[in-house]
């Protein structure tokens, strides 16, 4: 796929989720409006939105059910918008700046960007498990999989693994597993999720779908680290050089700048030979596993 095709699709999606997520988030006027309009602030308009890309780009495998993809790529968003807002408090990563723009406890307070990871975490769940033309045994397991890849065998478990590791040295497996978790967990949910709402894909594809997940959210992550040392905090929209300050263990410190880039482009590589089987149909997938290693952000 162009570049040019890649960037015309995602804007396209972008928009197409920035409608989604603000027709089901609820309205700034319900009560108590303070924390519905602190959800808005956190979740519309910004991000690189990649989990919902995912959602979509899996669901161009098959024939998908339009209102579960709709809510499939509104609720992995909602869980990691949720994971964002608590990450950045100060028990947490204790960061001032997400997505260009003040995090939520500095702009409302930690009280309030508490209670708003809390409740675009059930919100994520109340959408998800909305009716659909799906059969409710595909919607429960929609529901399973974004239910494990948010908590503590997923996104929480790599959080404390990470925060329990701040200082101390991790090799290459323990790395991997933290990260497998923490980032990976719920990319494989988005492709995983896409690809459930069409009817028409088995288990086997399925299956080889995860395996691309698994590569690229390890890939994403590897790049995660190589950006916090390259780029500068305008151009990421948090602040830079937070892992190396926090002294965390990443792939950065552990191989070096240049071989762990090198490492990213192989990841990817073998994502996008998984989708081989899937001709054409898999284009977008193809072309956002290689965004994440030409990202800036």
């Amino acid at each position: 796929m162009q570049a040019n095709d890649l960037k015309s699709w995602q804007q396209k999606a972008q928009a197409q989720t920035e409608l989604v997520l603000s027709r089901l988030l609820p309205d700034e006027s319900q009560t108590p409006a303070r924390l519905h309009e602190a959800m808005r602030y956190v979740t519309l308009g910004g991000g690189k939105r990649l989990r919902p890309l995912l959602v979509l780009a899996a669901a161009e495998l098959g024939e998908a059910d339009e209102t579960a993809l709709a809510h499939a790529l509104a609720a992995v968003e909602m869980i990691h918008v949720y994971s964002l807002v608590h990450d950045d408090m100060p028990a947490m990563d204790n960061d001032s700046l997400r997505r260009g723009k003040p995090t939520c406890h500095v702009q409302y307070d930690e009280a309030t960007a508490l209670l708003v990871g809390d409740a675009l975490q059930t919100q994520a769940f109340e959408v998800l498990s909305r009716p659909s033309g799906l059969a409710p045994a595909r919607q429960l397991q929609m529901v399973a999989v974004l239910a494990k890849a948010s908590g503590s065998l997923g996104m929480a478990g790599g959080q404390a693994i990470d925060l329990a590791n701040v200082g101390k040295e991790m090799n290459q497996t323990q790395l991997e597993q933290m990260h497998g978790l923490k980032t990976g967990a719920l990319i494989r949910a988005a492709v995983a999720l896409g690809a459930l709402s069409c009817p028409d894909l088995d288990d086997a594809a399925l299956a080889r779908l995860d395996e691309y997940a698994q590569k690229l959210g390890l890939a994403f992550q590897v790049i995660d680290d190589v950006l916090d040392c390259e780029a500068d905090t305008v151009t990421l929209g948090k602040t830079a050089g937070k892992d190396a300050d926090a002294d965390k263990p990443t792939y950065v410190k552990l191989m070096g700048l240049v071989e762990a880039r090198a490492y990213a482009e192989t990841l990817v590589a073998e994502a996008v030979a998984l989708l081989q089987p899937f001709g054409e149909a898999a284009a977008r997938l193809r072309g956002l596993a290689e965004f994440v290693t030409a990202r800036k952000h």
